[in-house]
C-alpha cells in the first residue's frame, strides 16, 4: 500500500470535494482523482460513493479512515522531533485574514515562512470580510469574532489596540482637539453600515455621533489613506497607523479600542504537519509582534 495514495485518500475523505482537496494538495483535481483510483484498484474496492453534492465515504472507506489518520499522527510525531523532516512539507495552506492584519503584518511574515518551507504553497486571502471556514474558503482562519459553535480548534491568537487619527495638515487647518466634545464637528471617515462584518468593527457608538462622514469605505487601508489624505478623522489600528508618518494620535489620552484576534481551524485538519506547522508559526509571529499590535512602536 502506497503512502502517497493514502495521502490523498486522507485529504479527499477530509474536503470530501476533489477541487478543495486537490487545492490543499497543491495538485490539479484529476491528480487526486487518479491516485484514489489507483489506492481503490489495489485494495479491490470502493472507499467512496461520488454523488453530486461530493464525495462520501463507503463502509471499506470508513474503516480505513482511522487507520490512516493514526498514520499520519505518527508522520507528525516524528517530523517535531526531526526539524529537518520540516523542510520536505509539501502541500498547500490557504489563511484567510483580515485586510489589514494580512496586508501589514501577515505577508512579510509568510514570505519568511515560505522560504523556510519551499514545498509550501500558501494563500493569503487579505479581504475585507469575513472568511468562512464552514465554506471550506480557507484552512486557517484569523477573524475578529470567535465562534460560538463549530467542529474548529479555535485560540485567542492576539490582542490590539486601534487609536484616533488625523493626518497632520489636517490638524493645522482646523482648532486644536482637546476634547471628544469637539469632535462632533469634524468630518470622520469611517464604515460602511450595512456592509460591516464584524460588530467589533463599530466604534464611533462608543466615542461620538460625528454631524458627518466624508467618506465611507470597506477598506481600512483605503481609510487610512483617505486620512492620510485630509479627509477627515479615523479610527485605525495601531499596527498600521503607527507607521505611517502622515499620521498623528487625537485625544491620545483619552481614545484607545481594544480588540481581539481569534484563529480558528477545523479539527480534522490538526494533524497534518502542514497545518499544524503553519498554526504554530502563526502564533509566534503574533507573540512577537506585541509591541506592534498594541501601539507600543
Amino acid at each position: 500500500m502506497d503512502w502517497d495514495q493514502l495521502r490523498y485518500f486522507l485529504e479527499l475523505a477530509r474536503a470530501g470535494r476533489l477541487v478543495i482537496a486537490a487545492r490543499r494538495m497543491g495538485v490539479d483535481h484529476t491528480t487526486v482523482s487518479r491516485k484514489v483510483q489507483s489506492l481503490e484498484k489495489s485494495l479491490g474496492q470502493s472507499l467512496f460513493l461520488r454523488e453530486p453534492d461530493g464525495y462520501k465515504l463507503t463502509e471499506a472507506g470508513r474503516e480505513l479512515l482511522p487507520q490512516v489518520e493514526a498514520m499520519e499522527s505518527a508522520f507528525v510525531g516524528i517530523s517535531q522531533g526531526l526539524p529537518l523532516l520540516g523542510e520536505q512539507l509539501s502541500g498547500q495552506v490557504r489563511i484567510g485574514a483580515t485586510e489589514g492584519y494580512s496586508t501589514v503584518l501577515l505577508a512579510a511574515q509568510l514570505s519568511a515562512f515560505s522560504q523556510r518551507y519551499p514545498h509550501l504553497k500558501i494563500d493569503l486571502l487579505a479581504l475585507p470580510r469575513a472568511v468562512q471556514l464552514s465554506r471550506n474558503e480557507a484552512d486557517i482562519v484569523i477573524t475578529l469574532e470567535r465562534p460560538e459553535r463549530g467542529p474548529f480548534i479555535i485560540t485567542r491568537l492576539t490582542d490590539y489596540v486601534l487609536h484616533l487619527y488625523a493626518a497632520k495638515d489636517y490638524l493645522a487647518k482646523h482648532p486644536p482637539i482637546t476634547q471628544r466634545e469637539q469632535l462632533k464637528n469634524h468630518a470622520f471617515v469611517t464604515y460602511v453600515d450595512d456592509l460591516l462584518f464584524s460588530k467589533e468593527l463599530v466604534f464611533l457608538d462608543e466615542l461620538v455621533k460625528p454631524l458627518t462622514s466624508s467618506l465611507r469605505s470597506t477598506s481600512v487601508l483605503a481609510q487610512q489613506q483617505a486620512v492620510a489624505a485630509g479627509a477627515g478623522l479615523a479610527i485605525l489600528p495601531a499596527f498600521a497607523a503607527n507607521q505611517d508618518p502622515r499620521l498623528v494620535r487625537v485625544l491620545a489620552d483619552e481614545v484607545t479600542f481594544t480588540r481581539t484576534f481569534w484563529m480558528l481551524m477545523p479539527i480534522e485538519l490538526k494533524d497534518i504537519a502542514r497545518m499544524r506547522a503553519t498554526w504554530n508559526f502563526l502564533r509566534e509571529q503574533a507573540a512577537e509582534q506585541q509591541s506592534i499590535l498594541m501601539g507600543k512602536v
